[in-house]
């Protein structure tokens, strides 16, 4: 699938990332930087992984600005819609502007209670697949990105996984 047809958009695309790698991230400027804030991310997928006894997510800057480029699409609505691209992906959104990656993974984590894995399936109509997509056995990279939307909309917040996971009759692990 080619997210770009000529060469226009594709420059386009760059300079979406070149400012939003500075939007999305900002916040962590003065708060221990940037490996603070991929440690957010990072540290509770893979203490969710490790209690599972499975290697631990690696972070990739490929999924982490494509992760960006999306959060900036999301920026203006705060909309809760996946971007359907070639990645698995959790999205979350909170409103207020104080929502930290760790709040947005603890709530992806929550839907453990909901997954039956004898089952493979959701239960009483609960949601679970952002839970199965972060302990999803083959996935092995991850980037994230956080933007504060416009207009007091909330906080978008984006991770993406590769290899993707939650095929439909295949178990997370």
């Amino acid at each position: 699938m080619a997210l770009f047809t000529d060469s226009n958009s594709i420059s386009i695309f760059v300079f979406l990332l070149i400012t939003s790698s500075a939007q999305c991230h900002a916040a962590y400027s003065g708060r221990g930087g940037y490996k603070s804030m991929v440690k957010e991310y990072l540290a509770p997928h893979n203490a969710a992984r490790t209690a599972m006894r499975m290697r631990p997510l690696h972070w990739d800057s490929r999924l982490e600005n494509y992760a960006k480029w999306y959060a900036n699409q999301r920026r203006y609505d705060c909309a809760l819609r996946h971007s359907n691209g070639p990645y698995g992906e959790n999205i979350f959104w909170g409103s207020g502007k104080d929502w930290k990656p760790a709040q947005a993974v603890a709530a992806w984590l929550s839907e453990k209670s909901s997954y039956d894995y004898w089952s493979n399936s959701c239960m009483g109509g609960n949601d679970c697949g952002h839970y199965t997509q972060i302990v999803w056995s083959r996935s092995r990279r991850i980037g994230c990105a956080r933007v504060v939307c416009e207009d007091g909309r909330g906080v978008f917040i984006t991770c993406n996984y590769d290899p993707p996971g939650n095929f439909i009759g295949e178990r997370p692990y």
